[in-house]
């Protein structure tokens, strides 16, 4: 499977596509969606739930196919705020397998961006693995600039995911994914084997590749 070629954010040109396959181009490509996704008037992830996520995960272009039977398959990066909770620190590489995302607006390949909320959410994504839905609860997240009151019953889950697919954006329902940490891509960025509790906790620093990622989330996410 690491050969893959993995479908990625679709404001990119085919031939960018078929090269994003390391880890630094697959960064580039994350911050690239993300800033994309809350660039939109209106459209993006509500800032006041921003400024409360503990970590954000990133995967451009889950794939549906065959690869994963009965469900997807992508690779991404989790972010989470540093020790004084004010900037982001190294990120984690992820992958997402199975399940039923079910890419509800359309389309075989879809950006998904989730929020892991304060509590117990970023202890899952300390561990070997975890499923959403079971171990950890996940809602789709609403659609805007602030979470309208009628998204009250949303905010008590401890993900919240959304996806982009053919330029739409939208809540979507992740139910039966697993999460898991990708340990050869975390090899390659930091030049040995280093696990995700490693790095979500601050121990490593971040390396250069991540910088245009970890920009973006500061520009967006700053706590007031």
């Amino acid at each position: 499977m690491k050969k893959l070629a993995f479908g990625m954010a679709l404001v990119l040109s085919t031939a960018a596509l078929a090269v994003a396959e390391t880890a630094s181009e697959r960064l580039a490509v994350s911050a690239e969606v993300f800033r994309e996704v809350m660039g939109t008037p209106d459209k993006g992830i509500p800032q006041d739930l921003l400024a409360k996520a503990q970590c954000v995960i990133i995967v451009p272009g889950l794939k549906k196919g065959a690869f994963v039977v009965g469900g997807e398959y992508g690779r991404g990066f989790a972010e989470c705020r540093q020790a004084d909770g004010m900037g982001w620190g190294a990120p984690g590489a992820i992958r997402v397998e199975g399940g039923s995302v079910g890419f509800q607006i359309g389309g075989s390949s879809t950006d998904v961006i989730m929020l892991v909320m304060p509590g117990r959410g970023m202890d899952k994504l300390l561990g070997d693995k975890f499923t959403l839905g079971a171990d950890a609860s996940v809602a789709a997240g609403p659609v805007g600039r602030t979470a309208n009151a009628d998204t009250d019953v949303r905010m008590s889950a401890e993900i919240l995911a959304w996806s982009r697919s053919k330029g739409l954006f939208a809540g979507i329902s992740l139910n039966g994914a697993t999460l898991r940490p990708d340990n050869d891509v975390n090899a390659e960025l930091y030049g040995h084997r280093v696990t995700n509790r490693e790095v979500l906790h601050g121990d490593v620093q971040p390396p250069p590749s991540a910088q245009d990622l970890r920009a973006a989330l500061d520009k967006f996410s700053m706590r007031r």
